[in-house]
Parts: structure tokens; sequence; C-alpha cells
């Protein structure tokens, strides 16, 4: 067996209990990240039935190679709905079935109820294999790492092509082509590039708008790399940057130091949200700072845990977060900072390793 046969079938072990603390004897697991978790498979259709006594994947024609390529457990292909097999399946041996009520339609659970009948009972899976996800296993932290480093080593790059004229648009293909080339599957999420006033839209849509002289530009980027994600965001200045936007630039830069040195195994996340909070307030800049400090990054790019003012989640170490504090003054500009960070017992260790200071370009 390959580590990574054993890591998968360690994580299906450990849902396994989790379902016996549910008193559920089968679980279906439908949410394709979470399928790829437990059981290496990649397609885009595929769901997986577990139990004691068997691991089960359902898909189609298309993906009968891949299937028994990538998966260690028994694989199915189905020439109808993969679902009508599923409860058919799940109907032989097991009672108490556990379903990702989050992840699935109401029309899929009313199915599974006429189809499995009154002798079986149905219960939500309730995030139990996200819980699992939270905590990295070794492997998946050097994952998450290359795609960080991928990711700084695309945006400087494409930074190097970039001059006033080009268009959000074309800045922010250059930084998707730049993660291809060396070998990205592509950008975790649409990368932002937003210039001038447009960067006071936190989740601006880059656009036909082209970049000028004297104007700040947010880019905020990551990469796909064996399904493992990455998440950075930087500043960049055409030309020398005014006073103004320097003091904003550094308020910013010291709120995620904060930020960065109140990450720690057994805080809780909403103490690194407050160490941003704390530090922009003092600066007179808190009330422009308008989302959380930070997510889980894994397979997905937001997972859990939520770092947040109102997160009850505790840091754990193997952990893998975004600290992201920003400012977004209407009219004017945003400034955000951000790093992919592993949690660990003494603190942050940092995986996006570009610089942090101001990039500025010829205008």
């Amino acid at each position: 067996m390959t580590r990574a046969t054993d890591a998968r079938a360690g994580r299906r072990q450990r849902l396994l209990e989790a379902l016996r603390g549910l008193r559920c004897d089968a679980a279906v697991i439908s949410h394709l990240p979470n399928v790829r978790y437990l059981t290496g498979f990649t397609g885009s259709n595929g769901i997986l039935l577990l139990s004691a006594s068997q691991a089960i994947l359902f898909t189609d024609p298309r993906y009968d190679l891949q299937a028994h390529e990538e998966c260690d457990c028994r694989v199915r292909i189905e020439r109808g709905p993969a679902w009508d097999a599923v409860w058919k399946y799940a109907a032989r041996r097991s009672r108490t079935i556990a379903l990702e009520a989050d992840h699935v339609s109401h029309a899929v659970w009313d199915q599974a109820a006429q189809r499995l009948g009154r002798g079986v009972k149905l219960k939500p899976l309730g995030g139990a294999v996200e819980r699992l996800r939270r905590v990295k296993e070794p492997e998946e932290v050097e994952a998450i790492e290359s795609s960080a480093q991928l990711c700084a080593a695309a945006f400087a790059q494409a930074m190097r092509r970039l001059r006033p004229g080009v268009t959000e648009n074309d800045a922010a293909a250059e930084i998707e082509f730049r993660m291809r080339r060396l070998g990205a599957e592509g950008p975790a999420f649409e990368t932002i590039v937003a210039a001038g006033a447009r960067a006071a839209l936190p989740h601006a849509r880059p656009g036909a708008a082209k970049i000028a002289p004297g104007q700040p530009v947010l880019a905020d980027m990551g990469a796909s790399l064996g399904g493992y994600m990455s998440d950075m965001t930087r500043m960049v200045h055409m030309g020398a940057p005014p006073k103004e936007f320097l003091g904003w630039y550094n308020a910013v830069l010291e709120a995620q130091q904060a930020a960065l040195a109140a990450v720690r195994a057994g805080v809780a996340a909403r103490r690194v949200d407050a160490a941003a909070r704390k530090t922009l307030k003092a600066r007179g800049l808190d009330r422009y700072f308008t989302h959380s400090t930070g997510h889980g990054v894994g397979l997905e790019i937001h997972e859990g845990p939520r770092v947040g003012a109102r997160s009850e989640d505790v840091l754990e170490a193997g952990m893998v977060v975004t600290v992201e504090p920003g400012i977004y003054l209407p009219g004017k500009t945003g400034i955000r900072i951000e790093d992919t960070v592993l949690v660990t017992g003494t603190g942050a260790r940092i995986l996006t390793p570009a610089s942090k200071e101001l990039m500025v370009l010829e205008s």
C-alpha cells in the first residue's frame, strides 16, 4: 500500500468512528471534495457508500478507467442514475444511514426516504468529513505549501509584465497563465485584480478597466496543485505611492503581523481576528475592515476553521488558514495583505513566500 492509500484508509476508519457516535451504520458521501478526500477519486460524478463492511464508489462509464486507477475501494460503474444504485446497495445491510444534508437537495433526501423504505432511517451527517479535513496530514501540508510556492512564483513572473495600460482582465489572465505554465491545474478561484478605487470592492471581478499610472493594484490569487489550494493577496503601486497610501498600507501590514503573532494551537480563532482589529482601531481604520480575518484552506478554498469575530473554532496544530486583514475606503482604494499559514504548537508558519514589502512598479 502507498502512503496515500494508507492515509485514505485511515480517514475512512475515522469517519466510521464518527458514524458510531451518530448511531449510524453507513454514510453516503456525495460532496466531491469529501469523496476525493476519502477515496482519491478526482472525477466530476462520484458517490461513496461507506459502512464497516464496504466502501463502494459509484460513478458513470466516463470514469471507468480513471476510477479504477485512482480509488483504493470498490468501484461500481452505473449506466443509469447512480443514486438509484446507491439506495439499492444501502438498503441491503444498513438501517440508519447518514447523508450530507448540507450538500444534497431536498429531492435527493426525499428520494432516499422513498427508495429505502420505512425500515431504514436517515440522519444528517453534520459536517463529519469536513471536521476530519480541518487538521491536515503532513502530505497535505506539503501539497498546500507547493501550491503556495507556485502561486508566489507565478505572481512574481506576472508582475514583471505589468505596465500602465494593461487591463485588469489581462493582468489576471497573465497570473493564471503563469500558474499553469508552472504546473498548476489552474487557479484555486477566479483571480482578483482591482486597480484604483475598484480595489475598495473586497471581491472585485477584474474588468476592462486599464491600470493607470499612480494607481494601487490589489491582486488576490491562489493555485490548485494536486487538488490542494493556496490563497495570497499582495498590493502593487504603479509609481511612487503617496504618503497617505503608505500609511494605510503599513497599518494593514501591522494588523496582519499582529494577527500572525496570535496564531497558535489552542488559541480561539476569534482572538486572531481581534488582534487584527485592535491594531486597525488604534489607527482609526477598523470601520473599514468589513470581513473576517481568515478561513481554512485545503481541498476547497474556503473551509473550516473560520477566523472571525463570531467564530467558535479553536486552532489546532496542522490546520491551514489564511490571515488576510484589509481596509476598503470607498472612492479611494482598498488594501489587503494575505498569507496562507500552517498552525503549529509554537505559532504560524507562513506558506506563501512572496515578500510583503509594497511592490512599486515603473509607471
